[in-house]
């Protein structure tokens, strides 16, 4: 069976963990979209230190398990050393079980500061980017002309001309509209790339025909999405969003596969809400109920530390990712957060300016100016940590579950009630147990 896990709100959902679940039972674990602005937290076992993966699958964890990067990531060298590093020093191979495609972009040094760069020239404007170069590498690859992919790395006398082209080109834009930008040394750089070639072409592949014979083979792949469906580059709360098509909708031109090549897509939310950076967010609980989310759930960011917004969980906008993503089952995390609140509300409904809503906004100036309609449930207590089945649970904890799942219209095999792979409850009888 080959799956696709996506995100379902804003990112943070907790993909990594249901991932690392599922990867037991994958030959080929695949990441798809995004880069190094991703990431997915792994906790193996109770009281061993996480794993935060920004660039890697999280199939990587995984000694029987094949893993792949493909055209649709953008991909960030100094990231991939940096990583592989800690892995191996913490006994995590990588090598033969990982490909990268040829196909993928590179984040380039100058990508990063052109992000940092803009987003101070846009103040109190700024998107809330994770300044990791991920737009500009994007805006590159649609360029084509300033681009640099993964393959330009196995031919260093082809790289070297397209790079001083590109550098004379960066640092007379960064002049032309930024306030004293430092100059991009072409030579460094070109240095720089000289030793992640000889690091990175053993793991260089056409990802497009290896999966292509995967699939024909009957091997069963589990493919990785990054941030979440409502950071969307063309679905999501723009222009408050990723460089990227972050939801399912993406996996087809990410990686080279037909949609009819995946047999179920697994959505992941939380059993609340968060949001890092700008943009609108309806059902935020900026108060006392916000600031007992955040620091229950520890929501900082995995990649950049930052506080995250929280509020309720919103079952308009979750509706929405289900819907255009085609989503079949939902992994439910966090519930074990929202213990010891003595009610729990979830939005049901949007309304802008006294008139219902049908369907999902597509402005973000709409979005920012609705009213949420909310269903309450009863609270709960307890340490749902401690448990081991679903049927265990505080009643009224199960009853939100249920009711989330009535909601949505889509049954939630999943429940997450804690960090580590032994801490989800399995309510699906085509699940299993790690």
């Amino acid at each position: 069976m080959n799956s696709c896990v996506v995100g379902l709100q804003w990112g943070d959902e907790g993909k990594g963990k249901i991932i690392d679940l599922l990867s037991e039972s994958a030959e080929l674990v695949i990441r798809y979209s995004g880069g190094a602005n991703a990431g997915h937290t792994i906790v193996r076992k109770n009281n061993e230190k996480s794993f935060a993966l920004h660039l890697l699958p999280s199939g990587i964890l995984r000694d029987n398990v094949k893993c792949m990067i493909t055209n649709g990531v953008v991909f960030d060298m100094d990231v991939f050393l940096k990583e592989t590093e800690g892995l191996v020093q913490r006994g995590v191979r990588v090598g033969d079980n990982l490909r990268i495609s040829e196909r993928a972009h590179l984040v380039m040094d100058y990508h990063k500061q052109q992000d940092a760069l803009h987003e101070q020239s846009l103040g109190a404007s700024k998107i809330g980017t994770t300044v990791r170069g991920i737009g500009p590498c994007y805006a590159d690859k649609v360029a084509r002309s300033t681009a640099l992919r993964v393959a330009d790395l196995r031919d260093m006398g082809r790289l070297k001309d397209k790079l001083a082209h590109i550098v004379d080109y960066k640092n007379k834009l960064f002049a032309a509209i930024y306030q004293n930008p430092e100059p991009i040394d072409g030579q460094a750089l070109y240095q720089k790339c000289c030793r992640w070639s000889e690091v990175i072409t053993p793991f260089i592949a056409d990802t497009t025909a290896l999966l292509h014979q995967a699939w024909a083979a009957g091997k069963s792949m589990l493919f990785e999405g990054a941030q979440g469906t409502l950071l969307d580059l063309d679905h999501g709360t723009f222009p408050f969003v990723t460089s990227s098509n972050s939801s399912a909708v993406g996996l087809s031109a990410a990686t080279g596969l037909p949609a009819k090549s995946i047999d179920r897509f697994i959505g992941v939310a939380k059993a609340y809400c968060t949001r890092v950076g700008s943009g609108p967010f309806p059902s935020e609980q900026d108060n006392e109920v916000g600031d007992y989310i955040r620091e229950k759930g520890h929501e900082y960011g995995t990649t950049t530390g930052r506080p995250r917004r929280c509020g309720w969980f919103d079952a308009v906008s979750v509706g929405y990712s289900i819907k255009i993503g085609g989503i079949d089952e939902l992994a439910l995390q966090h519930l074990d957060t929202l213990s010891g609140l003595e009610e729990i509300k979830v939005c049901t409904g949007y309304k802008y300016k006294g008139r219902k809503l049908d369907f999902f906004p597509a402005e973000a100036d709409v979005l920012e100016e609705v009213e949420c309609t909310y269903e309450t449930f009863p609270g709960f207590s307890g340490n749902l940590r401690e448990e081991a089945d679903f049927n265990q649970l505080p009643t009224a904890a199960r009853d939100y579950v249920l009711g989330l799942e009535k909601i949505l219209g889509i049954p939630i095999s999943y429940v997450g009630v804690g960090p580590s792979r032994q801490q989800t409850l399995f309510r699906s009888s085509y699940t299993h147990r790690v």
